[in-house]
């Protein structure tokens, strides 16, 4: 209610600035209570319990800044990031758009973050959480060997990290969405896992939903042989389905509601390459509990979402996750694992 009544005056603002004045209320204000694991929507991914399968993507926390913050929110898990190497201001301002007439949002920022080391400091301060903590890692633009960068940070955030996503599909940076090519990808995987040690965080691995079939045959036969912890599906599109915005032509990833259908599709194809023999994650659109629950029944064992809440207000996972429990009554669904891939 408070949301809907304060949400015209943060629209008239910069999205930029709006979303600094937001980590700095979360910063400020009372932390709620984290979710309660051993409820209906307690589920194991990768050898991880997550007290609900709803987490908040990468990129709203881009220097893990308020993490337990957001627990508090009712998300179940939180993805961090992407954070890289060394500090970097990202692309020129403005980089980030409302589409309000879409729910959408267009961003190019960029991987704007304070670094390896600043991320790393922050997170050895926090107090003892069980809050699951995913540390989304990428490569510095102007970085002379991208693989070295993410088994650099692989290396210093493995020990910190509930589980690590390597981030090779942000349309953002040049030349980026080139590992996921066969080859690239393997020597990249390759070298992360190595730094990450035997006895790290699982790894896993976020991908763009611009791909062609044969990209994805071959992104999953890699991620199996890899042993992954899960494929996140997937990143803003470069796409541009109809919208109706007047922003609608600018340059960056598109996310939101325009992007549902096809991250759903891509979930889809990502479930019968795999074969249900690797976990997914579900991104995209998700901003109601009934696109969750689609998202989970198509095969996704976890979602998160971002955008969503520009529109919706921080009171959204509470609402997701209380929607998801009335849903699997309805169903007559016991769990989670039980749903996915169920469609």
């Amino acid at each position: 209610m408070l949301y809907s009544l304060l949400r015209p005056a943060i629209f008239k603002l910069d999205p930029e600035r709006a979303h600094r004045l937001a980590i700095t209320a979360l910063k400020l204000g009372p932390e709620g209570k984290p979710p309660a694991h051993g409820g209906p929507l307690e589920t194991t991914v990768a050898g991880i319990a997550f007290a609900n399968p709803l987490g908040m993507a990468a990129g709203f926390d881009k220097d893990a800044e308020v993490p337990d913050a957001l627990f508090g929110l009712g998300f179940g898990h939180v993805e961090v990031g992407s954070i890289t190497p060394r500090p970097q201001m990202g692309n020129p301002k403005p980089r980030l758009f409302r589409l309000t007439e879409d729910r959408a949002v267009i961003n190019r920022m960029g991987f704007n973050n304070g670094g390896a080391e600043l991320a790393k400091l922050r997170i050895e301060s926090r107090a003892p959480s069980s809050g699951i903590l995913g540390i989304n890692i990428g490569a510095n633009k102007d970085s002379e060997d991208r693989i070295a960068d993410y088994a650099a940070m692989a290396r210093i955030m493995a020990p910190l990290a509930t589980y690590l996503t390597v981030n090779i599909s942000s349309p953002n940076t040049p030349g980026l969405r080139a590992l996921q090519d066969e080859s690239a990808l393997v020597e990249l995987l390759a070298a992360v896992l190595e730094a990450r040690g035997g006895e790290g965080p699982p790894v896993f691995l976020k991908v763009a939903p611009d791909l062609e079939p044969a990209d994805v045959d071959a992104i999953s036969r890699i991620a199996i042989d890899k042993k992954l912890g899960a494929l996140v599906v997937s990143n803003t599109t470069i796409d541009r389905p109809p919208l109706q915005s007047p922003d609608k032509g600018e340059a960056g990833g598109l996310s939101g509601a325009p992007v549902k259908t096809k991250a759903l599709t891509r979930l889809r194809d990502f479930r019968k390459a795999t074969g249900g023999a690797i976990p997914l994650v579900g991104v995209g659109g998700i901003a109601t509990a009934e696109d969750a629950w689609e998202r989970i029944r198509a095969g996704a064992s976890l979602v998160q979402l971002y955008s969503a809440m520009t529109y919706a207000g921080p009171r959204i996972a509470r609402a997701v996750t209380a929607g998801l429990e009335a849903l699997m009554k309805r169903d007559g669904v016991s769990s989670i694992a039980e749903a996915v891939g169920s469609e």
